[in-house]
């Protein structure tokens, strides 16, 4: 291929699309794209933040990350392989990235897939089958963390599965009874007409009280009495950084749009990082003192082959994207 050395406009918009179907905490979609001359900059837009639901910003930056996991894989497959320069500005700690470009020889076919599969992978909050998840699976993921300097660590053993279990659920405990934290859970949540936070249709009709995920109220989805075959993936890093937080999300991009190629399901469980407690005990119990755990994983088959529910709605890209040069 030859010409420009940077996408076009529409290119840019289009692959930011991919970008935005990214998984966040509660679908806030806490990013704001900057489209410069020849660069695209993601930015922490901080009035997205809950300081209730995410006191220090982590799972924020975290979502982050995984928009531009997304838009790396949005822009190969135009053509285009995205030069990420993590945190070019240590004056804006909000300035997390910025974009640059090279032509790729061909169209990136594998790319094109998981674009696609941007648009229809789902949080699945159900319990998944007992089937295993393929070895080699597993190693991929292993692999793909490790290449941002994170560890996914597969919780195989029934003691480290309790312990982080506990840890998920006293974590969420710890909050239930705070009147202003269940007033942000439910603003972000059992929603009907919204292009951000979590529709109705895709929260449990009941919370079940061995279920690891939050307690939202009442749904609309419906699920089965099914004991839970899911694996536990427990993301740490070894870092406690801007960055690597970042690189968490990153990975997360990653990993779930890596499930979602093999027709297998994931949820995100993030409740141990808003209770200070509830980290300590994860990072001294199931990592033996070492690392700084992000967040969990749960990932399996499916117990339907098809979400029954459309999905997840974002907001319109102009309210998540600015063009700093119009006529450019």
């Amino acid at each position: 291929m030859t010409g420009k050395s940077e996408p076009a406009i529409a290119t840019m918009r289009s692959a930011l699309v991919v970008a935005c179907r990214a998984p966040s905490l509660h679908n806030i979609q806490p990013w704001r794209w900057v489209i410069g001359p020849r660069s695209v900059h993601l930015y922490l837009d901080r009035s997205r933040v809950s300081p209730v639901l995410d006191p220090t910003g982590e799972q924020s930056v975290i979502g982050c990350g995984a928009a531009l996991y997304q838009a790396r894989i949005g822009f190969a497959a135009e053509g285009w392989k995205a030069l990420v320069h993590r945190l070019p500005n240590p004056d804006q700690p909000d300035h997390l990235a910025s974009i640059e470009f090279s032509r790729l020889a061909d169209i990136d076919s594998e790319a094109v897939v998981l674009a696609g599969l941007a648009a229809r992978r789902r949080t699945d909050r159900r319990p998944f089958l007992p089937e295993p998840v393929p070895p080699e699976l597993l190693r991929e993921l292993r692999e793909a963390a490790a290449a941002q300097d994170c560890v996914l660590d597969f919780v195989l053993s029934e003691p480290a599965r309790q312990q982080l279990s506990y840890a998920i659920r006293q974590a969420g405990r710890a909050r239930e009874d705070d009147p202003e934290y269940r007033h942000e859970l439910a603003k972000w949540s059992t929603r009907h007409v919204s292009s951000d936070g979590m529709p109705a249709r895709d929260i449990p009709e009941a919370h079940a009280p061995s279920a690891f995920e939050r307690d939202f109220g009442a749904g609309e989805l419906s699920i089965p009495v099914l004991d839970d075959g899911a694996e536990l993936a427990l993301l740490y890093t070894l870092e406690d950084t801007l960055e690597s937080e970042l690189l968490s999300g990153e990975v997360l991009g990653e990993v779930t749009l890596s499930v979602a190629r093999e027709g297998l399901a994931s949820c995100v469980l993030s409740q141990f990082g808003e209770v200070f407690s509830a980290r300590e005990f994860v990072r001294d119990q199931v990592l033996g003192g070492t690392g700084i755990p992000r967040f969990v994983l749960r990932l399996g088959w499916p117990i339907t082959e098809r979400f029954p529910a459309p999905p997840t709605p974002r907001r319109p890209i102009a309210e998540c994207v600015e063009n700093l040069f119009p006529n450019y």
